[in-house]
């Protein structure tokens, strides 16, 4: 698999050396899934580094106990631990460490073992204590000097203790990162849980009470009630205004009266009223009996939340962290602060530890004092978002309330099925209706289009739809060209005023044709969005599609199974092929999330010799205790190195050494009920589209009419790095490869060589885009309102 060609604006970390450098990786606190994932690519990057990697077993715990509890890890020491969710190493809750003789016997078992790097994954508490520790080393050091446990040979070459921390927790409580490890897959066990609830709940006409986990943040439960369109939420740092009893019931009972015949509210487990008055599930049970007379159940989700198999977005995100945090300590020097890693939007950032403490704790303060908006502004952007995006979807204003708008909005889905497509759909009809305009549905793409397939669509018709997969209303991949006049023609019937597309590839070109027949056709003189939503994720203006992480979980769980099997028969190869055209990011990330030993993309090309090299790869790594094999290869990577080819030349090659299947994953990729990211991402997105829309038709409407021709009215909505921006079609063109439809540019190829170091290839890892040290930002820039969930 050939290197980058090296560039001198580039920074390679082959200079950074961990040759005589310990570190030491712990978990502690409570467990999160994703934490095996994380100390899986601690110790894998640590050794390849070429530092030694010891495993604390039993958090704090271990480390004060010493003894059998520090063990030094080896490769295949942590292989199969990145689907097991929990963690393998153990977490302790310990009450020794928080002592000074505690800490002192933790640092003289460390300084035994000449350990000086420590990676902790775990929550505020478990990084606040390891900056404490890092703050009295030198004292630590000293006193085991005077008793004579260490001499000064030891003191000085022991001198300083570097210490990153990777946050692991459910709750994403943490402040200066937007997904904490195990949030995801908390948001997967929930939303499980409530598309099950649904079905029977649709059926008895009851409502259900859910209580999520979360005492001091509602992160969870906002976000689930965002995902799954609960009627009422209950979130520590918003408590409802007084009151709230009869405005929820009236809520509760209008839902029913508009033929809905279930209500789900969910309750984080440390709600409470203005007042500090606990809010329990059995409290809010009661009230909606009392007042309604409602056949009302509850259910506690409880430590389900905490258990399973992480997601692939926890798997990755751990993953990266993992070889972040160890890079970092290899970067630390006396001076540097402690740091956690952390992510915010799609890029990995590193922030001063006791800096992101002492914003989580002034949440918590400002909860304390009753300062509710400061304590939500205090979360962050993506916090804020939520909550604010659940508030414009879930209360249908009355119609004398609603702005007077005479606008017309139709809303369409082209291209193939992607799970979320409905989310953004119901998000995008709720958000106009508030808005004031009147929404349309196509039906079937631009097909459904020209032939008149176009209808009003109204609040309530778009209930329930967020958990849906495929497209309700209908895809088809026809491009417009060939019907242009008869689309022109269905918008002067209809006196469409705006058009938001949901969709891959096509609905870029589709956007493109209808912008470049501006000049002959007036009606398509309006503001047009395109929100990206394709499983392959191959949209150019974006970093991720609608529909891709629902994809990505489906190979993930795939792959658990096979790489399961081959694991009870040993010695065996599965060759497995995944979808996404040219693009090779299902294939690659997919692969990053199952462990993969390697992946064929058409982006990187490859020849003979790398397979061969593979073959050999694979050979070596038979001998060892780990005698199973994955190989990933996307549908179009090689039109003459087939799946069959490949799997043929590692059967002929492996003879004797191991035996080959292979595996078509074909369109199980494409279904599927969308994942908590998806119908967040969606919703998100949508809501934003709409009030861009908005925005534009105020801008346009002029002598009684809209009219749209800047480039600046047809635009794509997607997240770049940080931000989500709105990008004219115009200039996407020039970044985009239509004949592959792949974009020229794609982030996640710098994801490839951490998936072959992982899998114990030499390989060259280009370090710019790493982390700096950052600062929190009190306030994030007003575009800033990233985390894609």
């Amino acid at each position: 698999m050939a290197a980058p060609t090296r560039q001198d604006t580039k920074k390679y970390f082959e200079n950074l050396s961990g040759a005589g450098k310990s570190i030491a990786v712990l978990t502690s606190g409570g467990d999160a899934q994703g934490m095996n994932a994380a100390v899986r690519a601690v110790v894998r990057m640590g050794i390849y580094v070429g530092a030694k990697v010891y495993f604390i077993h039993e958090g704090y715990q271990g480390m004060v106990d010493g003894g059998e509890n520090i063990k030094e890890a080896t490769w295949e020491s942590v292989s199969s631990m990145l689907q097991v969710g929990g963690t393998v190493i153990g977490s302790a809750r310990c009450k020794e460490f928080r002592t000074h003789e505690g800490r002192l016997r933790a640092a003289h078992n460390l300084v035994q073992r000449g350990i000086t790097n420590l990676c902790v994954i775990g929550g505020d508490g478990s990084l606040t204590g390891a900056n404490l520790f890092r703050e009295e080393w030198s004292g630590l050091l000293d006193e085991l000097l005077e008793q004579g446990l260490i001499d000064e040979a030891a003191a000085s070459s022991n001198s300083v203790l570097h210490i990153v921390g990777m946050v692991g927790s459910i709750d994403n409580d943490f402040c200066g990162t937007d997904m904490t490890i195990g949030t995801d897959s908390a948001l997967h066990r929930i939303i499980e849980v409530v598309d099950a609830i649904m079905t029977t709940a649709q059926s008895h006409q009851r409502t259900f009470v859910l209580e999520v986990m979360g005492r001091h943040c509602g992160y969870l439960a906002l976000v689930s009630a965002l995902a799954c369109g609960a009627d009422w939420v209950f979130i520590p740092e918003m408590p409802p205004e007084d009151g709230w009893e009869e405005n929820m019931c009236q809520k509760l009972s209008e839902s029913r009266s508009r033929g809905s015949r279930l209500n789900i509210i969910i309750v984080a487990e440390g709600a409470m009223d203005r007042h500090g008055k606990p809010v329990t599930s059995d409290f809010v049970k009661d009230l909606v009996v009392r007042c309604l007379g409602f056949d009302t159940r509850v259910t506690i989700l409880g430590h389900v939340q905490r258990g399973g198999t992480p997601s692939a977005f926890d798997r990755i995100l751990a993953s990266r962290m993992g070889v972040e945090a160890v890079l970092a300590l290899l970067e630390a020097s006396a001076n540097t602060p402690a740091c956690v890693v952390s992510l915010v939007g799609n890029q990995a950032v590193r922030l001063p530890l006791m800096e992101c403490v002492q914003m989580t704790q002034e949440v918590q303060k400002a909860m304390d004092e009753k300062k509710f908006e400061e304590a939500v502004r205090l979360r962050g952007r993506s916090f804020e978002n939520n909550l604010n995006t659940y508030k414009l979807l879930s209360y249908r204003k009355a119609d004398s309330e609603l702005p007077n708008s005479s606008f017309n909005v139709a809303v369409m889905n082209v291209g193939a099925p992607a799970a979320g497509m409905n989310a953004a759909v119901r998000s995008a009809v709720r958000v106009g209706i508030s808005e004031g305009h009147k929404m349309f549905a196509v039906s079937d793409g631009f097909e459904g289009f020209y032939k008149g397939q176009i209808k009003e669509i109204k609040w309530g018709d778009v209930g329930g739809w967020t958990g849906q997969g495929g497209s309700l209303l209908g895809t088809k991949r026809t491009l417009p060209a060939k019907h242009m006049d008869k689309i022109a023609e269905q918008m002067r019937i209809h006196n469409i005023n705006a058009l938001l597309v949901i969709g891959g590839f096509e609905a870029l070109e589709c956007l493109l044709q209808l912008y470049e027949a501006r000049a002959d056709y007036e009606e398509f003189c309006i503001p047009m969005c395109m929100l990206p939503a394709t499983i392959s994720n191959n949209v150019p203006g974006t970093d991720l599609s609608i529909g891709a992480d629902t994809s990505l979980n489906a190979i993930v769980e795939t792959c658990d199974r096979i790489k399961q099997s081959a694991s009870g028969t040993k010695r065996r190869v599965f060759i497995i092929e995944t979808m996404g055209g040219y693009c090779g990011y299902l294939a690659s990330v997919g692969g990053l999330a199952a462990g993969a030993d390697a992946v064929y993309i058409y982006e990187e090309p490859f020849d003979i010799r790398d397979l061969q090299a593979n073959v050999e790869h694979l050979t070596e790594k038979m001998k060892t205790s780990i005698q199973r094999g994955l190989v990933l290869r996307n549908e179009n990577c090689n039109e003459n190195f087939t799946t069959d080819f490949i799997y043929q030349l590692y059967s002929e090659e492996g003879r004797g050494v191991f035996d080959c299947r292979k595996n078509v994953l074909g369109h199980m990729q494409q279904g599927g009920a969308p994942s908590p990211f998806d119908r967040n991402f969606g919703t998100k997105i949508a809501a934003k589209a709409m009030q861009w829309i908005t925005r534009k038709l105020k801008e346009s409407y002029k002598g009684g009419k809209v009219f749209a021709n800047s480039e600046d009215t047809a635009c794509l909505l997607g997240m770049r790095r940080r931000a989500m921006v709105f990008q004219p079609v115009s200039q996407i063109r020039d970044e985009t490869d239509f004949v592959h439809r792949i974009p020229k540019e794609q982030w996640w190829l710098k994801l490839r060589p951490l998936m072959k170091i992982l899998a114990k290839y030499k390989t060259s890892y280009d370090v710019s885009d790493s982390g700096q040290l950052e600062h929190v930002s009190r306030l994030r820039p007003k575009e800033t309102d990233t985390a894609a969930i």
